[in-house]
């Protein structure tokens, strides 16, 4: 009896179980922006929480402020695997949008916003 046969159908299970992990994006699980959106005054900076390990040199950030004006946000890695901690300028009161390109540590990349506001 050959085994070639028999393996096939069990290797294509393997492989179809195991693709979406392989195919998996970074995906945000937490931000410290999630218990107060509206914040009093302007936060030194804003913690992303991932589910995957981060490419920082790879990743990009910007700040989207009043007029549609984009600045680029320094990125460094946080304490904690898949934290992500981006420094902010002092803000004015106002509407912002955090817009962030991550790459996972397999490769694929992240595309999203967040959008948060400082009122006093």
């Amino acid at each position: 009896m050959k085994l070639r046969p028999l393996l096939a159908p069990w290797l294509a299970l393997a492989l179809a179980a195991a693709a979406p992990a392989a195919l998996a994006h970074a995906v945000i699980t937490a931000t410290s922006l999630q218990e107060q959106p509206v914040k009093p005054k302007s936060p030194a900076h804003v913690a992303l929480f991932f589910n995957s390990n981060i490419e920082f040199k790879l990743s990009k950030v910007q700040l989207v402020s009043k007029g549609d004006v984009h600045s680029p946000l320094n990125i460094k890695p946080g304490k904690k695997r898949g934290e992500l901690l981006i420094d902010l300028p002092g803000l004015e009161e106002g509407e912002y949008v955090i817009k962030y390109k991550v790459f996972a540590a397999d490769g694929h990349l992240t595309d999203d916003q967040l959008r948060f506001r400082v009122a006093p």
